[in-house]
């Protein structure tokens, strides 16, 4: 898969609190959609699924698998999440969906198989090498967890503690420091670090639109996210497309999504609405 171009020019975000709820405003969605299909492109964690301590604690309930399920079979629908992709698949456990992993890096088209962005596959000595400094220089903090993907490393710290936090952060500067071509880009309590190339979910988001033929005026992509790196995909669809972020109305951050859902209960709720919209 090659490189998409740069996406539009994107608006300043604006607070959550300010942003339209899509389930009490859905009125004002749908006629966003002016009668195209939605394609969704879903977040896991935080979005499918409530936030948890450890990520092996993040399990999709059978009601929200079985919805998932049923509005893929209406709707074109695509899982494009920050963990590996094998893990974010049998997690899902949905046959028939597009499935992307480590933000992007790794996909999988059912009839195409895997797509890989070109020059990716050059960074896994770089990561082997972080990896083993990130767990030399962190790796006995309590709390601390490094979390090994194909395409990236993630660095939780959401059970470190505050008095622990200064050694953590001074740790993956240090591991950062010994190797070349990788970026950090922060997240809900962790540290994800990815090839030093301009790719992310949004330009992941654009690419599936061409590979999957939903770019023309037919279709209305929709982006469900909660978290930082799903900023990209929101401003990436400015334009062409819908955000929804998942974030309570009391939430202190700003967002460049359209609307605005409560948690992964609503988020379910808005993907059957959608499926049955006229």
């Amino acid at each position: 898969m090659s490189e998409q171009p740069n996406p539009a020019p994107t608006p300043s975000p604006r607070p959550v609190a300010t942003l339209p709820s899509a389930l009490e405003r859905f009125d004002a969605l749908r006629r966003r959609l002016a009668g195209r299909t939605p394609a969704l492109f879903l977040d896991y964690d935080g979005t499918l699924t409530p936030i948890v301590a450890r990520p092996e604690l993040a399990i999709l309930s059978d009601a929200a698998r079985a919805t998932v399920a049923r509005v893929a079979r209406t709707l074109p629908t695509a899982v494009i999440s920050g963990r590996d992709r094998a893990d974010v698949t049998a997690l899902v456990g949905i046959d028939g969906l597009v499935y992307a992993g480590s933000h992007g890096f790794d996909i999988f088209v059912p009839g195409r198989g895997e797509l890989h962005l070109a020059g990716s596959a050059d960074f896994a000595a770089p990561l082997d090498v972080l990896e083993a400094e990130l767990r030399t220089r962190v790796g006995d903090i309590p709390g601390a967890l490094i979390e090994r993907k194909r395409y990236s490393i993630a660095a939780h710290y959401r059970q470190v503690t505050t008095a622990d936090y200064p050694r953590f952060r001074d740790g993956l500067d240090q591991a950062l420091a010994a190797v070349q071509d990788i970026r950090e880009k922060p997240g809900k309590k962790v540290f994800d670090f990815q090839p030093a190339i301009d790719w992310d979910k949004g330009r992941c988001v654009l690419a599936l639109l061409e590979t999957l033929g939903l770019g023309d005026a037919g279709y209305l992509p929709i982006f469900f996210g909660d978290d930082v790196t799903d900023e990209d995909a929101f401003r990436a669809l400015h334009g062409r497309g819908l955000g929804v972020v998942v974030a309570g109305a009391d939430e202190a951050r700003e967002s460049a999504a359209d609307f605005r859902v409560d948690d992964p209960d609503a988020v379910l709720a808005l993907l059957a609405r959608l499926a049955a919209a006229p």
